[in-house]
């Protein structure tokens, strides 16, 4: 483990783990069979293409929308303070940014795929919209750095709250209460003034346990989350797949930098690994038409009643009768034919015999 510097890295040191520092080499050695644990960490920028603003962008961010809010300061709809004042903002924004109503993007199927190949040690993420989960990502699987909406309590005496209730005092906008001390409900999103949950503390050691960290679509601003890519040991590879470099990567020999759209990038990789139609068949399957039609194959069967049973039975005689009608005037044509036949070459004998008696 190592404190990283800003300073680039000289074009000519190098490498130590991987071969060179590119794409191709990751996924060398990815396939090299010496990589069994993936530490990934990621941020907003992997969920901005499913149509959830980012934070802290100019003008399309997060924060950068909430005028008509009418806060005192952008931050103040996750301020734990403020939400026990006014705690109406935070249900207004929550409504738009609930579970349910975006699809995980191809960097979440990207993780999920990961996991498939059973390379996956730990996701540790900073979004809080669930979208990994969504993309069938276990929830061992996932440490929420900064919570999220998979879970909700009161914040007073900490006991959880119902899912289907919640869900419904944020499609009606409205503020849910404590069934035992009528306190405020939030979900278990980690507000300004609020520690970070204990499952963050009790795995932030892993990354010392990874062949390979991937780092995407963070800014690595916030801390403690910003140190994690830094517990890795120096001579463990780490890619940042990111609009931009940051937290320091790109200063050790064995970093790599995928600059640019996340989505983009982990195709990039994927393809090289060989992997690309395996993710692009796991993203299929997390569109709305492939869960309905799942879901449907997944319902049981429901038991006929039993005039659908007479119904079944009546249509399915009516097909055999129309079958067996069928195939007895096939056997009466076939059959009138062949007598046509019979009686022509029996004319035709009898003209050739009379010529030969002639002769």
């Amino acid at each position: 483990m190592g404190q990283d510097e800003s300073v680039p890295l000289s074009p000519n040191t190098p490498s130590v783990t991987l071969s060179s520092r590119t794409l191709e080499a990751v996924a060398e050695y990815i396939l090299s069979g010496r990589v069994r644990q993936i530490c990934v960490m990621t941020g907003a920028g992997i969920s901005t293409s499913a149509g959830i603003p980012d934070f802290r962008s100019p003008e399309t961010g997060l924060y950068a929308n909430l005028a008509r809010l009418n806060l005192p300061y952008a931050e103040a709809v996750f301020d734990i303070s403020y939400f026990r004042e006014k705690p109406e903002p935070f249900y207004t924004l929550a409504q738009e940014l609930y579970p349910g109503k975006f699809r995980p993007t191809v960097t979440h199927s990207f993780i999920k795929l990961l996991h498939d190949k059973g390379l996956l040690l730990k996701l540790f993420t900073q979004n809080i919209d669930c979208l990994e989960r969504e993309a069938g990502v276990p929830g061992d699987k996932i440490v929420e750095a900064h919570g999220s909406f998979a879970s909700q309590s009161c914040i007073e005496c900490r006991n959880p709250y119902p899912d289907d209730e919640i869900r419904t005092h944020i499609q009606n906008k409205t503020i849910p209460r404590c069934h035992g001390c009528d306190g405020l409900v939030k979900p278990d999103i980690v507000f300004f003034g609020e520690a970070l949950p204990a499952d963050f503390f009790a795995n932030r050691m892993l990354p010392t346990q990874a062949d390979l960290i991937i780092v995407m679509g963070s800014s690595l601003t916030v801390q403690p989350f910003a140190s994690l890519p830094q517990m890795s040991e120096d001579a463990t590879p780490r890619i940042l797949i990111n609009m931009e470099q940051v937290g320091g990567i790109g200063s050790r020999p064995d970093d790599v930098l995928l600059l640019g759209d996340c989505d983009m990038g982990v195709r990039k990789l994927a393809k090289a690994c060989g992997w690309l139609d395996d993710l692009e068949s796991l993203h299929a399957a997390t569109s709305p038409k492939a869960a309905a039609e799942l879901g449907k194959a997944s319902e049981p069967e429901k038991e006929r009643t039993a005039d659908e049973k007479v119904e079944d039975e009546v249509e399915k005689l009516t097909k055999e009768v129309e079958e067996t009608l069928k195939l007895s005037r096939w056997h009466e044509e076939r059959t009138r034919s062949s007598l046509k036949l019979e009686r022509s070459s029996g004319d035709l004998r009898h003209v050739f015999v009379g010529a030969k008696g002639g002769e």
